[in-house]
């Protein structure tokens, strides 16, 4: 069960590279780049986070090794989250004011 979930980090960090890449080629057949939309990032950033997490524990990895890697993993997933709020918190106050 702890393999897959290393497996599953490994999908989605492929997944945010395809994200990527699809959004680079968008951009290069004359699509206008969205700005302050990282969107690609989030997969990356769970699933490094996920692998960071987990394969130390399954790989027999000393304690410290362990804490470290566990501590690398939760800063993944405040930058990830950190990465949703920010733009979203620009936009919604971008609005047009009502005075």
């Amino acid at each position: 069960m702890d393999w897959s979930v290393v497996v599953m980090g490994c999908l989605l960090v492929l997944l945010g590279f395809g994200c990527r890449r699809w959004e680079q080629a968008k951009i290069r057949e004359g699509a206008s780049p969205r700005q302050g939309v990282r969107l690609h990032l989030i997969p990356l950033l769970i699933g490094l986070g996920m692998i960071a997490g987990k394969s130390p524990h399954l790989v027999g990895a000393p304690f410290g090794v362990v804490m470290t890697a566990d501590s690398l993993s939760l800063v993944l997933g405040v930058a990830a989250a950190l990465v949703l709020v920010v733009p979203a918190k620009r936009h919604v106050g971008s609005g047009p004011s009502g005075e």
